[in-house]
């Protein structure tokens, strides 16, 4: 399958959804340093996707989807430690944490194709 666009790309679109629910989970908080670090890490998986697949060689984009891999970890990292100091639900955790855990995957899948 040929992706002709970084918009068609899963890991892409599942990322951008991500980064979504993080801003508006954390738009109230009132740790600004925290909020800040999850909601900066969470654009970067889309990002780095985005401008790995517009470098247009195999071996950069590879590079920026770790890159991005990275970040997925580093926001569920986080989400850990907002569910222990109670600013999210177990169900808002439960929730992020798999769809971190999806975008991981769909990123682990691509860099093996290429």
């Amino acid at each position: 399958m040929r992706i002709d666009r970084f918009e068609e790309i899963k890991s892409w679109q599942k990322s951008r959804e991500l980064s979504l629910l993080i801003y508006k989970l954390f738009e109230r908080s009132n740790d600004f340093g925290f909020r800040n670090q999850i909601e900066r890490a969470s654009v970067s998986i889309m990002n780095n996707i985005a401008e790995g697949f517009e470098r247009q060689t195999n071996n950069e984009f590879r590079y920026f989807l770790f890159v991005a891999k990275g970040s997925s970890a580093e926001v569920r990292s986080m989400l850990y430690l907002a569910k222990d100091m109670g600013s999210i639900s177990d169900n808002d955790f439960k929730k992020l944490q798999e769809v971190t855990i999806e975008i991981s995957k769909l990123l682990s899948g691509l860099i093996k194709k290429l």
